[in-house]
């Protein structure tokens, strides 16, 4: 089959972390992007060199021309287009376009790339109207005929597919999620006006921020059955990549630990073999920074079963990956790694599971 050919708008930090994964990737061939405000000459610096992921070291990256950029030997067409209607992707021959502006999340805005040619459109982030999907979760619900579609948060892409196992499995009556949030470029590098959230203007590298976060909610959208059972908050913390989710849910029977890590363990083998994984080792969130291993679980502790209480604490790394538009998961994309501790809290004498994930 032939490689599809996608076009990027929005050159910023997810459309470049896009264009590394889809430059590497057999399957999918970037033919343009688009971006207002920076030449090509910048886009070329940016892309080369990355705080968090280190130096592109696979083809030689250049500029052709001022709306040419060379990797290797592969030309991909630049653009400087305001208005999503005006960017020729026919012309460049991009079948599907990645919205990763942030800008153009609903799906009135993401459908100019449809008048620009485009055949369909993956927006990077959650979308108040466009239908939202997740490799291992909802994915076979796609519709050819589906042509805005909505690759959800890397939050949610990391909490779905665990919610969606021990959902399956044991039943999930109610939950509480906290997310401890690695940095965005929304934040300030010292105390600043943030209209927004006014703790949100706090110097990014000196607090602990609480925050709001929409996953959750997002969660209820790609699994219906838990929709409006999921509620929770995020804290923005002072690193730069990999993120924690920890979510407690009441279980609708009981269940051992041996059987939840069985459970998941068995679906890593299966149904989502290439999502969700299994290992045992003791990591810790920078162990995973580039890291493009699948989602693993790692099991230790005792038999505590007399309560139906599960705790899930799930890592992130964020805006790495790419949702395949043909509805089936890109080898890049959905991966996750997961430690998965078992403890008594003490006081209270309720177990609690913990089992920590990976997006990357």
């Amino acid at each position: 089959m032939a490689p599809i050919k996608i076009g990027i708008n929005g050159f910023g930090r997810i459309g470049r972390l896009v264009a590394r994964v889809a430059l590497q990737s057999p399957d999918v061939e970037l033919v343009a992007v688009n971006d207002p405000f920076i030449t090509t000459d910048y886009m070329t610096y940016m892309f080369k060199y990355d705080t968090v992921h280190g130096q592109w070291k696979h083809h030689e990256v250049k500029v052709k021309d001022s709306k040419t950029l060379l990797f290797g030997e592969k030309e991909v067409a630049v653009f400087g287009c305001r208005n999503p209607e005006e960017i020729p992707w026919a012309a460049a021959g991009a079948e599907y376009v990645v919205e990763s502006t942030g800008v153009f999340t609903d799906k009135d805005k993401a459908a100019a790339h449809i008048k620009g040619g485009a055949k369909k459109v993956i927006i990077s982030a959650p979308s108040k109207d466009a239908p939202m999907f997740v490799c291992g979760v909802n994915e076979k619900e796609y519709k050819s005929d589906i042509d805005i579609v909505s690759n959800a948060s890397c939050t949610t892409n990391c909490l779905a597919p665990l919610a969606k196992v021990i959902n399956d499995r044991f039943g999930i009556v109610e939950g509480l999620m906290t997310t401890v949030h690695a940095m965005t470029a929304t934040q300030k590098t010292v105390d600043g006006p943030s209209s927004k959230d006014w703790r949100g203007g706090r110097a990014a590298s000196f607090n602990i921020i609480p925050s709001s976060t929409g996953a959750a909610k997002a969660v209820g959208k790609v699994l219906p059955e838990l929709n409006g059972k999921l509620t929770g908050m995020a804290f923005r913390v002072p690193t730069v990549d990999v993120s924690v989710v920890d979510l407690t849910v009441r279980l609708a029977k009981p269940a051992t630990y041996d059987q939840i890590k069985a459970a998941i363990k068995e679906e890593s083998e299966g149904n989502l073999k290439g999502i969700l994984g299994y290992v045992d080792e003791d990591l810790v969130s920078t162990d995973f920074q580039g890291d493009n291993r699948v989602q693993h679980l790692r099991c230790q502790g005792r038999d505590c079963s007399e309560r139906p209480l599960c705790q899930a604490c799930v890592l992130v790394r964020q805006r790495v990956g790419i949702q395949h538009p043909r509805g089936r998961p890109h080898p890049s994309h959905a991966q996750h790694q997961v430690n998965e501790r078992h403890e008594d809290t003490g006081e209270s004498g309720l177990p609690q599971r913990s089992v920590q994930s990976l997006f990357f």
